[in-house]
């Protein structure tokens, strides 16, 4: 069991250190037991009443659970402490509360914090030592181990996460094996399987350092699995199902669907409205992100999540609330305990004095505070530090159209681009986004043809070596037309095109997305 926040706060901070750590924030990372069913078999079959699948949480646990859920985890502790005083080997309580320990740490990453709760995850499992076998004692070893591993990568202790990594591993092999009808294990199991998958090359002399492999397509029959059957996991299930979907495959409905469904529903549930202005900001609804974002609950029950008010900042600043935007990113980086983001952040309050007519002495400021000792493990920090060290101008007009683009506003940004005249002067760069940026607006705006030719023309006057994410990301988006008519081999080509450029601030996402697509051509 694992709660989906920790699960995307901790994509997004380890997806540069190797998409293996993603793998095991939902708990596992494993290949297909040796000796069991594959997808169709035996395996997949519904579970007659009394298996395994249907053990459930104990009453308390249940309850505690909804609140972690919630990111209430102060009640969540309440709810359990009775249960863990008189049975403190009990599975299940034991599983819940380390889900809302590792949840504060993933969330906050309040270094603080990280003794104090690396104890705690620790203590869990000696606990578990003394309870009888069972189905859920051994999926909670399991979950917990992987937990404890991924808290201390990220946490940069290497050494002992690896280790913590391989261990879980193999316990939720041997789980997935003894257990096989057991549905979170299959939720589990899934969602690591697809992690591992789909990692680009440049990681697989990882994966055979740990003698991890992993089968994409069964790791997403596993997940469906789980989303289809009743369980105490089964939304989560389903949300890790839709949102994979929604951010690889370029299938956002479901996601939007069942998300706002689950707001309308729970309008006291803070992941939920996360996920809801998550979901949004990717799909560009900057409106609808807002709107979300402003209807989230608040108050001193819920675990503080500072990374909301950066994705506020960056709504705010596609709709040109440069004041507004800045409030919110300063906010953002008072409150975080974290080092991640805060590259990010400095980036975005210079673009908002430097779009506003800020005092050049602001400006400067905030553009030399992205050079400020910090991590660059995640691509929006790595960006950022690369401009910084480009040292190249932005040029306006493109900086405004791209930021009206992130947020939904395509019409507002062709407008934009009109003001954009190129001269013998002009930067490759800039000569090179100009016709991604009216690409990326056509597309928006379903005008398929226009982008087509677009994206081309960014390839064209690009090449294959300016090293800037314009044409890989225009080759990815071609390829993805040609998928959606129906022609196979063009895609194909576009796919290994957007693989084969050197290196760019987005070329890890950029491919994973490219080799997924590849895959699925097969």
């Amino acid at each position: 069991m694992f709660n989906c926040f920790g699960f995307l706060a901790a994509f997004r901070v380890t997806a540069r250190r190797g998409g293996l750590v993603a793998g095991v924030l939902a708990g596992g990372l494993l290949p297909w037991p040796a000796g069991s069913a594959q997808p169709g078999g035996s395996v997949f079959a519904q579970p007659a009443a009394g298996s395994p699948s249907l053990e459930p949480l104990t009453a308390a646990s249940r309850r505690a659970y909804a609140e972690v859920l919630k990111l209430r985890l102060s009640a969540a502790r309440e709810l359990l402490r009775p249960e863990l005083a008189s049975t403190p080997a009990a599975p299940a309580p034991l599983l819940v509360a380390n889900c809302a320990d590792f949840a504060e740490l993933i969330i906050t990453q309040d270094a603080r914090r990280y003794d104090a709760l690396i104890a705690a995850q620790e203590a869990h499992l000696n606990a578990l030592d003394r309870a009888p076998a069972s189905a859920m004692r051994d999926y909670a070893r399991a979950e917990i181990t992987l937990h404890l591993g991924l808290s201390q990568l990220v946490f940069r202790h290497l050494i002992a996460g690896g280790f913590h990594l391989r261990g879980g591993y193999h316990q939720m092999q041997a789980v997935v094996k003894r257990y096989p009808g057991f549905a979170p294990a299959r939720k589990t199991l899934g969602i690591c399987q697809f992690a591992v998958g789909s990692l680009p090359e440049g990681y697989h002399w990882l994966l055979r350092l740990l003698g991890l492999s992993a089968d994409l397509d069964t790791g997403l029959k596993n997940l469906a699995l789980a989303a289809a059957q009743p369980h105490d996991f089964q939304t989560e299930s389903q949300l890790y199902l839709a949102l994979i979907r929604e951010t690889y495959y370029k299938q956002p409905d479901e996601a939007l669907h069942l998300i706002e469904r689950l707001a309308a529903q729970q309008p006291d549930n803070l992941l939920f409205a996360y996920l809801l202005t998550s979901v949004h900001k990717r799909q560009h609804h900057g409106d609808a992100a807002l709107a979300a974002y402003r209807a989230r609950p608040t108050g001193p029950g819920y675990l503080p999540v500072a990374y909301l008010h950066h994705m506020a900042a960056d709504l705010l600043l596609y709709q040109g609330d440069y004041a507004a935007s800045k409030r919110e990113n300063l906010t953002f980086l008072r409150e975080y305990s974290g080092q991640h983001y805060r590259k990010d952040a400095a980036f975005k309050l210079y673009l908002a004095a430097w779009l506003s007519g800020q005092p050049a002495a602001q400006v400067a400021r905030y553009r030399a505070q992205i050079n400020q000792p910090g991590p660059t493990d995640v691509e929006e920090d790595n960006y950022a530090q690369h401009y910084y060290e480009m040292a190249q101008a932005l040029n306006p007009t493109l900086t405004r159209a791209r930021l009206q683009i992130d947020g939904g506003y395509h019409r507002r940004a062709l407008a934009t681009l009109n003001s954009f005249h190129a001269t013998p002067a002009t930067l490759l760069r800039d000569r090179i986004e100009e016709p991604y940026r009216r690409a990326r607006a056509y597309h928006g705006l379903g005008r398929l043809d226009s982008a087509r030719l677009a994206y081309e023309r960014t390839l064209a006057i690009s090449g294959p070596t300016a090293p800037y994410y314009f044409a890989p990301q225009a080759a990815l988006q071609l390829g993805y037309l040609a998928q959606e008519a129906g022609q196979k081999a063009l895609a194909r080509s576009y796919f290994e095109k957007a693989l084969h450029y050197p290196w760019h601030e987005y070329k890890n996402s950029t491919d994973a997305k490219a080799n997924l697509a590849l895959r699925k051509l097969l």
